[in-house]
């Protein structure tokens, strides 16, 4: 049998190149493939609340509010655990729009738990998982601190506590449009 080598050599070389693309991405955490939206512009997206209500990127900015955008879960202990801080800055910041954004959960089960620890800022439906994948979500939670202009200017993997918000709640407070 005859050995048929330049199809040989091509057929390694293409597995080769396939074997280091691939093998590019291991070792890698998912959950900070989202920094490098740090500094950057934000990702505008509509989509409702869970009353059913519209709400909009664009017109939250184009209002002069800083925006705070946290991915959050039910079967998230992490989650859970920020949640009564959200909930407080959420209040004591009204000039900054708060939104959670549901991933990968089911939303009666979701209102539930907001029913039963409470909610003071809309929590927004994204049953495609299209606003996640926009914004590179790989685990929950993730918070997005977009300043007036626009501009991510922070990204926390993990759950929030005052040391952490205080300082970028002023940075958003002290942000201009």
């Amino acid at each position: 049998m005859k050995v048929r080598w330049p199809l040989l050599i091509v057929g390694a070389l293409l597995i080769g190149g396939l074997v280091i693309v691939l093998g590019n991405g291991f070792g890698k955490d998912v959950k900070y493939t989202s920094d490098n939206l740090t500094g950057r512009k934000y990702r505008p997206f509509t989509t409702v609340d869970f009353q059913g209500n519209e709400v909009s990127l664009d017109a939250v900015l184009a209002s002069g509010k800083p925006i705070v955008l946290n991915f959050w879960s039910t079967w998230c202990g992490p989650c859970k655990q920020e949640h009564p801080w959200l909930q407080q800055y959420a209040q004591a910041y009204p000039d900054v729009a708060f939104y959670g954004v549901l991933y990968q959960d089911d939303v009666p089960k979701a209102r539930r738990f907001l029913a039963k620890e409470g909610s003071t800022y809309p929590t927004l439906v994204d049953e495609t998982g299209a606003i996640a994948i926009t914004y590179g979500v790989g685990g929950v939670p993730e918070t997005f601190f977009i300043d007036r202009s626009g501009t991510i200017i922070h990204k926390e993997n993990g759950p929030l506590f005052p040391p952490t918000l205080e300082p970028l709640m002023n940075q958003l407070m002290s942000s201009k449009k």
